[in-house]
């Protein structure tokens, strides 16, 4: 095994894992065991419902709560929880419970696998990371179970089968419906929708930014003198994080006073514009269908669930570092300054440069995308643009057209599902050889007339 992944990069190693990991879904999700009696489902729809799991999108062309039983339920929430944390990260946890040594190699493809710039504590991140998600789970499940039990007609073991599924699903930012109704019973519950919001976050904001700010309370719990001060990193992805967040949440509510929100109470006008600029950034869970927003709307949902969440987090698209790497690019070449800095820190000209890579090539890669749906299928662009955007983007939101995709159709999202969860980044990377040629010559330079 040893000889056989030295032969391949860390990045098609990982690639190489994740599709292993689609195919043993494949066979798993096939299995008679795990279905309702008399239901069968197609090699294209199994295929799909794989990559939907593993990639924690969501979307799903059979009806899931029909299809599986409650043991198979159970197996999609595994293959839900493996896609959400990595498979790296999955295995490592294993090797630390049977306390076995992690090797270099080992290291390495965590690194690559959780975007690390460092080899160092590669395994304390890994350990961290997986005691927070849980926690986080954990407690989310025991307040929303609780409210349930309190609030509702349930059975016991609906309570806490709602509440730790629904908790689950907020933090793995997986959307994945059961019930056929999403949130749409709690469009009204503040106490639900905020909970819900504040495990999407925690889903969304990036493995990395959750440490740094255990290290801030240890911090201050502990009172040291030296100041703490968090990485450049950090500072972007939280900002970027509640530009998007408050400023998606402004335009939502712009767009909708006229329409949707047309005689509604203020105060649930506000929660549903906080909710879907949350949700559309990854999550995909729906407090009301989506067919009653305006194209506007759609046409900004479409852009959030491009943009997508954190790096190093459970979600897809072009990562919020990115535009915001690409933003401050382009604001400090129109001021004319020959170097992009944000906070007082120098980005570097290779981040960059890989920013805008993948921004241009996601976009060209949904546009063609949604060029050739246009042909295969007959929805409106409005609605095969929201399709296209959130598998790429890993969010599972749709107008319901998911499961009427022709055989072409279904394809396409499997692979912007997969390209999605991977990274744009990461696809690209993957024609990179193992061993780079060194050039020890430079071709002249010669201007060429721009715009």
């Amino acid at each position: 095994m040893g000889r056989f992944s030295n032969q391949f990069s860390t990045i098609q190693l990982i690639v190489l894992y994740y599709f292993i990991v689609v195919v043993v879904a494949c066979l798993l999700l096939a299995l008679p065991i795990f279905r309702n009696p008399d239901v069968s489902i197609s090699f294209i729809d199994l295929i799909f419902t794989a990559v939907s799991t593993v990639s924690v999108t969501g979307l799903a062309t059979i009806n899931l709560g029909e299809t599986y039983n409650f043991t198979g339920i159970i197996l999609l929430q595994i293959l839900f929880m493996l896609g959400s944390l990595g498979v790296m990260m999955i295995s490592t946890s294993f090797m630390l419970l049977r306390k076995k040594k992690v090797s270099l190699k080992q290291r390495q493809l965590i690194m690559t696998d959780m975007n690390q710039p460092r080899l160092s504590g590669t395994v304390r991140l890994i350990r961290n990371t997986i005691l927070i998600i849980l926690g986080f789970e954990f407690v989310g499940g025991v307040i929303l179970s609780s409210y349930f039990f309190l609030f509702s007609n349930w059975s016991l073991k609906e309570v806490l089968f709602q509440g730790f599924f629904t908790s689950f699903s907020a933090v793995a930012n997986v959307g994945v419906d059961l019930t056929g109704q999403a949130l749409i019973p709690f469009h009204d519950d503040y106490f639900v929708q905020i909970i819900i919001m504040l495990l999407i976050v925690v889903g969304g904001i990036g493995f990395p930014v959750l440490l740094e700010i255990k290290d801030f309370l240890q911090y201050k719990k502990e009172k040291k003198a030296l100041p703490f001060r968090f990485s450049l990193f950090t500072k972007i992805t939280v900002f970027s994080f509640l530009i998007l967040l408050i400023g998606g949440a402004i335009c939502i509510w712009l767009l909708e006073f006229k329409q949707f929100f047309k005689g509604m109470p203020f105060t649930d006008s506000v929660f549903y514009s906080f909710f879907y600029s949350v949700t559309t950034r990854n999550a995909g869970l729906m407090t009301t269908s989506l067919s009653n927003f305006s194209e506007g709307s759609l046409l900004l949902f479409s852009i959030l669930m491009f943009i997508g969440a954190s790096p190093s987090s459970v979600g897809g698209g072009i990562r919020t570092t990115t535009l915001a790497i690409v933003v401050v690019y382009l604001i400090s070449f129109i001021r004319g300054h020959d170097q992009v800095a944000l906070f007082k820190r120098r980005i570097d000209r290779d981040d960059v440069q890989k920013s805008i890579t993948v921004f241009i090539l996601s976009m060209v890669l949904c546009i063609f995308s949604v060029m050739v749906l246009s042909v295969s299928e007959s929805h409106d662009l409005i609605t095969l643009i929201v399709e296209v955007t959130s598998a790429f983007g890993t969010t599972g939101l749709s107008l319901g057209v998911t499961p009427t995709l022709t055989v072409v159709g279904k394809l396409i999202i499997i692979v912007l599902m997969f390209i999605g969860r991977i990274g744009m980044l990461y696809m690209l990377m993957l024609l990179v050889p193992k061993h780079k040629e060194d050039k020890n010559y430079h071709y002249p330079t010669e201007k060429i007339i721009i715009g």
